[in-house]
């Protein structure tokens, strides 16, 4: 038996499998608003009270922040989470992966109709070294390295590197974000649910197009800025979001070229997150792909690498499982 979990500042997912000759068998699964918690113990023993018949052999839980020799404080939580606290807990082997690592490798198992793909490319699909970006909350990235026979997931903190602007207005957006927030502006400023906001005030502070009454009042009310933007974007409601989404996608596409150069992914490129899937139509466009591949004399190998949006959220926890299931190998 193994539990599985996606460790999250909103929601962590727990779930348990069993391993079977098929593979793994979810027997159950549950949600958690992680911030009623003061510890990731507190909620795994409020999932395992239903379940005190099973006795675990191995667990693997993906969660943001920098796992450093087993343990790691939490981003956007006041938690500190160890190996071994974890181990004395629940009375079996415990690992933990940095959330895009356990989203890597979770995503080599999603089934082809919980993909859109993007550019089908001409590479042999997951032989080779793959990257994984993914845009939600904050800016996560981590590669799988193809060692001739096997994935690897390797962890970054990718998100928090320097926003690389490619032209004259990408060039004044980093100015007036520096303004905001300092010399360094990472591209989890402008590739997340804030960054849509940080886009949206650069576009209307600049003069791109005038900001409507409506849509003032609306985001002045409060609320999911990022949700207000998107939104009258895609129903084509208002210039400046729309161009918001449009900027948003350029910027996406760019930086999820750079992360393929940067681990040479020519096993795949996989879009995660929450905010690909609500914004497919905006993706499919052009000019994510356009952006992905303006890299110069590199530009015909980046045309060859098929990238994917991963559709299903459950990818973290598809991840997180399997690699407890290997732990056994």
């Amino acid at each position: 038996m193994i539990i599985a979990g996606d460790i999250g500042g909103t929601k962590t997912v727990l779930a348990l499998y069993e391993r079977t000759t098929e593979g793994l068998h979810q027997n159950a699964e549950r949600a958690f608003a992680s911030a009623d918690y003061g510890s990731l113990e507190a909620i795994l023993d409020e999932f395992l009270r239903d379940h005190r018949e099973v006795r675990l052999d191995n667990a693997c839980f993906g969660i943001p922040g920098a796992i450093i020799e087993g343990r790691v404080h939490t981003t956007n939580l006041s938690w500190n989470v160890s190996e071994p606290g974890l181990e004395t807990a629940l009375k079996c082997r415990v690992r933990l992966l940095n959330d895009l690592q356990a989203t890597a490798f979770g995503v080599r198992y999603l089934a082809p109709e919980e993909l859109e793909v993007l550019n089908h490319g001409s590479m042999p699909r997951h032989r080779g070294n793959i990257a994984v970006i993914a845009a939600g909350t904050g800016l996560g990235e981590a590669f799988l390295c193809w060692d001739g026979s096997q994935h690897h997931p390797m962890a970054s903190e990718g998100g928090h590197a320097d926003f690389a602007p490619r032209n004259e207005r990408e060039i004044e957006l980093l100015r007036y974000l520096q303004r905001h927030f300092g010399s360094h502006v990472s591209n989890e400023r402008l590739l997340s649910g804030p960054g849509f906001y940080n886009i949206y005030c650069f576009l209307r502070d600049s003069g791109f197009a005038p900001e409507p009454n409506w849509l003032k009042d609306e985001l002045a009310a409060g609320g999911d800025h990022s949700a207000i933007i998107s939104e009258a974007g895609l129903a084509g409601k208002s210039a400046l979001c729309q161009e918001t989404l449009e900027m948003f996608a350029s910027i996406y596409g760019a930086e999820a070229g750079n992360v393929a150069l940067r681990c040479l992914a020519l096993g795949g490129v996989f879009i995660a997150g929450g905010i690909a899937p609500k914004l497919i139509k905006v993706l499919r466009n052009g000019k994510f792909m356009e952006a992905f591949v303006d890299k110069g004399r590199m530009g015909g190998v980046l045309k060859e690498i098929e990238v994917s949006v991963a559709l299903n959220p459950h990818a973290p926890l598809i991840g997180a499982a399997h690699f407890a299931l290997n732990m056994s190998l």
